[in-house]
């Protein structure tokens, strides 16, 4: 058997039978206390390959809860605990989960619920230091254990703590073997608790910046207002890795000639630049449709030409639209600047994508290139969708069959509400959203009763 792959008493055993083939120790040393010495040396040395091991299977996972299960799997293992359980406490100081080792966890919590403000395991996060018991139901801080629970006799825990703040505690119970717990026990109790806290106090940071990021997102984006007799929905969806922050933005108005104006852009980039520049971008190009007017070609040809006003021009796609009622029918006239295009789906539940051979650029690259106006007609109770490239591209996949997937879903949702509409489509995406998502949805009437 290679060496690498024997045990601590195996390297120990050959370690002792060389020491005897080449005689007796020093004078004052006996041949039993340096056999003691060196079975504790390769166990000690085993045990440190092992913690190394862990740290290094902890740090390749990047879910929380899986490495809190690892710490605690862990911790038993190297002590050589029966038990072992690992409390999490919440904003208010409260627990809020358990992971244990050789209790079932959710059995337990049903019967007895998460540990309450008392008890032993309390006194981890009261004293914030190191608790060592060797007699559990002798300790005046014990209350007992709740039904359902394995009644236990030695304990050794520490708090979960980073600068000052304590996130809950590690406790282990009961040797196999019988033995006290050890100094040296809680020293390495003691560094996979540390390893703890930082993941839960990382993972609550994370969570705290993709939620300050995700509301800055969103209170750039505009309300829409009520566009009467129409039906507008918009839904934004940040990407799943941080920042959070992307160029995505979907607009609709009412123009001072009747028209609906609709709208659907994505700065190019994904930092904490796109968001900004995104800001920037849409409030001129409302300004441009607002004040200036004419048909959406024009309309992006100005935004061309006053994006040139930045030292270095921001680019970005986007369809822009003219909902136009007349006669009491509906059209959409549009235009299009490297822009995935809209997607319309009919009452009946057909659909099909607006894309006629010209086919813009994105904005701010070439002020003067030309820009095309096209034209369809919107039926009664048809759907009119607009979305960001980030609803259909995902890396290693084929964006064509995604966008036909899309139409066919968007299809079987033909007469949901709009609200269930956009949800649904951002909902049938992958879990991990690597770019960001705007949708803006548009219904028409599906009866003359209802136009005004």
């Amino acid at each position: 058997m290679p060496e690498d792959a024997q045990g601590p008493e195996e390297v120990a055993d050959r370690v002792v039978a060389a020491l005897e083939a080449m005689g007796r120790p020093s004078e004052g040393e006996s041949f039993e206390e340096l056999s003691d010495q060196v079975r504790q040396l390769a166990l000690g040395q085993h045990r440190l390959r092992r913690l190394l091991d862990a740290v290094v299977a902890i740090s390749a996972d990047m879910d929380t809860y899986a490495v809190l299960q690892h710490i605690v799997e862990a911790a038993a293992d190297l002590v050589g605990a029966r038990y072992g359980a690992l409390g999490v406490l919440g904003e208010g100081g409260e627990f809020v989960d358990l992971i244990t080792v050789g209790v079932d966890a959710e059995q337990l919590m049903a019967t007895s619920g998460l540990p309450q403000g008392h008890g032993l395991l309390i006194t981890l996060i009261r004293d914030r230091k190191t608790l060592h018991v060797d007699d559990v139901a002798a300790d005046p801080s014990s209350v007992g254990f709740p039904p359902g629970h394995p009644v236990m006799t030695t304990l050794l825990g520490v708090p979960l703590m980073v600068r000052g703040t304590v996130y809950g505690n590690l406790y282990l119970a009961d040797k196999h073997d019988g033995t006290p717990f050890t100094d040296g026990d809680g020293a390495l109790l003691t560094a996979l608790a540390s390893a703890a806290s930082v993941s839960i106090e990382n993972a609550r940071l994370y969570q705290s910046l993709k939620h300050a990021a995700e509301h800055f997102q969103l209170r750039m984006l505009p309300t829409l207002p009520d566009l009467g007799p129409l039906d507008v929905e918009g839904r934004y969806e940040p990407a799943s890795e941080l920042p959070r922050l992307g160029g995505d933005w979907y607009d609709a108005l009412t123009l001072p000639d009747g028209a609906t104006c609709v709208v659907v852009g994505d700065v190019t980039g994904h930092d904490v630049e796109a968001a900004p520049l995104m800001g920037q971008i849409r409030y001129m190009l409302r300004a441009l449709v607002y004040d200036h007017g004419g048909p959406p070609s024009l309309v992006v040809s100005k935004l061309d030409r006053a994006l040139t006003m930045f030292a270095e021009p921001p680019t970005a796609t986007l369809v822009l639209g003219r909902i136009e009622h007349a006669d009491g029918r509906y059209a959409l006239r549009w235009s299009n600047a490297g822009h995935p295009p809209p997607l319309l789906i009919g009452a009946d539940g057909g659909s099909r994508y607006l894309a006629p051979a010209h086919h813009g650029i994105p904005v701010g690259i070439d002020p003067v290139v030309p820009r095309y106006d096209h034209a369809y007609p919107l039926a009664a109770g048809s759907t009119l969708l607009l979305f960001t490239d980030g609803l259909v591209e995902r890396r290693g996949q084929d964006i064509d069959a995604n966008l036909a997937a899309l139409a066919d879903q968007a299809a079987r949702l033909a007469t949901a509400p709009l609200r269930d509409l956009c949800a649904e489509l951002v909902a049938g995406r992958c879990q991990a959203f690597h770019d960001d998502v705007a949708v803006l949805a548009l219904r028409v009437p599906g009866h003359r009763a209802e136009w005004r």
